[in-house]
């Protein structure tokens, strides 16, 4: 087998694994909480006893790996690490090759409500779990940040024999695609993310005249970061400390990757940290976090076409610090959607939304908009 080999995979987690989990959630140790503190201090102790009591009785992980063997998977070496995707084809000879790439503390699972409708649209999908997550983990070298990351999914769609494709991604997704865009544009006909992370400088006199939207915006993201932002501290600054409670304790992980999953069914909940937890990769992928901040800044805007499908309860991008970053925006929409994961909690308007950016790509009909 050579490193570059393309290899069929198939889900089969050991009944051991899935033994020693349940005796780990019936033998929790559960922590105190101030009476009626709710999710002041945190993720509450009445919300983890809830997603861990359907864990424990209702959760069924062959159930999952059911629904991800549905579909083809592979495997294949790339600078050193394992990447696992999926990779489904369209019948449609003249079929547009996609990337999907989701984030943290997400999965390729929150996409499989969009492989269907967009393989019926003429769509290849190329749906890999990030470098350190999931059945692509863990990393064992520094640095897999957005741009190795990005590098590694421009090989890949090489190596899969996409000379042109698009680019999709949520969350850290929303970073990797337009960063593949950058280092493959003779190659990426398109990106379509659901956020776009630009913020101020740091020139005050970028603020003077911000409209009430902008403003709007500019109060959330601050909001977000004062009240929610010690993940992203914890995790740039020191994973390997929370790594060892994350990687022993099942419950404990609920807590630190439902923070962010607040208010979704706890079927996806629990699907998605029990795929961390089943593949041993809580640490590794918070240690993505550190090697991001490690990246070099980008120099120049981005190039490819790109589009905005952001959820108005969401992240809300500000267009001129977009497009610092970005040259060619031609397609924003914000869409009255629940929250963050789009794909999983409003598929059809990510399958609409991607059909008709890269449909007036196709047409030339895709300027600014």
């Amino acid at each position: 087998m050579t490193a570059s080999e393309i290899t069929p995979a198939t889900i089969d987690i050991p009944q051991a694994d899935l033994d020693d989990l349940a005796d780990r959630l019936a033998r929790t140790r559960w922590v105190d909480e101030i009476e009626g503190s709710g999710s002041e201090y945190g993720t509450s102790l009445a919300q983890v006893r809830e997603w861990a009591e359907y864990w424990r009785t209702s959760f069924d992980w062959r159930a999952v790996e059911a629904r991800l063997n549905a579909y083809p998977q592979f495997t294949t070496e790339i600078d050193g690490q394992r990447i696992h995707f999926l990779h489904v084809r369209s019948p449609r000879p003249d079929a547009t090759a996609l990337i999907l790439t989701h984030g943290w503390p997400g999965s390729v699972l929150e996409y499989l409500d969009v492989i269907d409708p967009l393989v019926a649209a003429g769509f290849d999908l190329v749906i890999p779990s990030l470098p350190g997550f999931g059945f692509s983990g863990p990393t064992t070298e520094r640095g897999w940040g957005v741009h190795r990351t990005a590098a590694a999914w421009v090989e890949l769609m090489r190596r899969l024999g996409y000379e042109r494709y698009g680019a999709v991604g949520n969350d850290a997704g929303s970073m990797i695609s337009p960063e593949v865009g950058r280092l493959a544009p003779e190659s990426v006909i398109g990106v379509h993310v659901t956020q776009l992370f630009s913020f101020p400088s740091g020139d005050p006199a970028e603020l003077a005249d911000l409209t009430a939207q902008e403003q709007a915006g500019m109060e959330r993201l601050s909001w977000f970061w004062e009240n929610m932002g010690a993940f992203n501290l914890i995790q740039t600054q020191a994973p390997q400390t929370l790594a060892h409670a994350l990687a022993d304790s099942p419950v404990g992980l609920l807590g630190w990757n439902g923070q962010l999953l607040v208010g979704l069914d706890p079927e996806f909940v629990v699907a998605n940290v029990a795929l961390y937890w089943l593949t041993g990769t809580s640490g590794s992928s918070i240690r993505m976090y550190r090697e991001m901040a490690g990246d070099p800044k980008p120099e120049g805007q981005t190039t490819a076409p790109t589009a905005l499908a952001a959820g108005a309860k969401d992240f809300l991008a500000i267009r001129r610090f977009a497009e610092r970053d970005h040259a060619t925006i031609t397609r924003w929409n914000v869409f009255d959607v629940p929250g963050h994961y789009t794909a999983y909690e409003a598929p059809q308007v990510i399958v609409d939304d991607v059909t008709a950016f890269f449909a007036d790509l196709a047409s030339g009909a895709g300027g600014a908009a």
